[in-house]
């Protein structure tokens, strides 16, 4: 890995711990191995290095997400294996934890991937879901942009009640509820 990679990972790490206050230059070097000459040839400071890790971050988080969805089987299947892929609980969302990070927020070109991110997650759910009310597979009261919505919250908040908890069941349990739910609207179900 060349110095600019290296400076890109350190900082996402950096900042998935600490956020963006508490992911200094010097911390950002010391990690990384890159001196500040290197830094600042490959980037124009901070801010410049966290969009690029930000970026990395959000892109990543939806590569994930698109191999779930594309996978075989149902969607409520595709779903399912969204919700239910490994992740590390207990640090929470890498790119959710920056909603909570008030300097993020608070400029709006670190903001535009986190909040890009979330948009593109909730649409390619519900696009999911309403391919799965098309085929049948769903019942036709479905609001794929409600329950889509409801299923990315259902994520970001078990992520908060596990690191609440300091274990991941609460996390497992809001996703088996998410998908009983999910599974409530099946088209089968309806007919009963």
């Amino acid at each position: 890995m060349d110095a600019r990679e290296r400076l890109i990972e350190s900082t996402r790490e950096l900042l998935w711990e600490r956020g963006y206050v508490g992911t200094s230059p010097k911390a950002i070097q010391a990690r990384s191995g890159a001196g500040q000459g290197s830094m600042y040839h490959h980037f124009d400071g901070k801010p410049g290095l966290a969009r690029a890790a930000i970026g990395r971050s959000a892109g990543e988080m939806r590569e994930r997400a698109d191999t779930a969805f594309a996978g075989p089987g149902p969607v409520s299947a595709r779903v399912a294996a969204y919700l239910r892929r490994e992740r590390d609980v207990l640090r929470g969302c890498p790119v959710g934890r920056l909603t909570q990070d008030p300097d993020v927020m608070a400029d709006p070109e670190l903001r535009a991937p986190v909040e890009e991110t979330f948009a593109w997650l909730t649409g390619r759910l519900a696009a999911l879901l309403e391919e799965g009310r098309a085929q049948g597979e769903f019942d036709a009261g479905l609001d794929a942009e409600a329950t889509a919505t409801a299923l990315v919250a259902v994520l970001q908040g078990g992520y908060v009640l596990a690191r609440a908890a300091g274990t991941a069941e609460p996390f497992g349990r809001a996703v088996d509820g998410a998908l009983g739910l999910l599974s409530a609207r099946t088209a089968a179900k309806e007919s009963r």
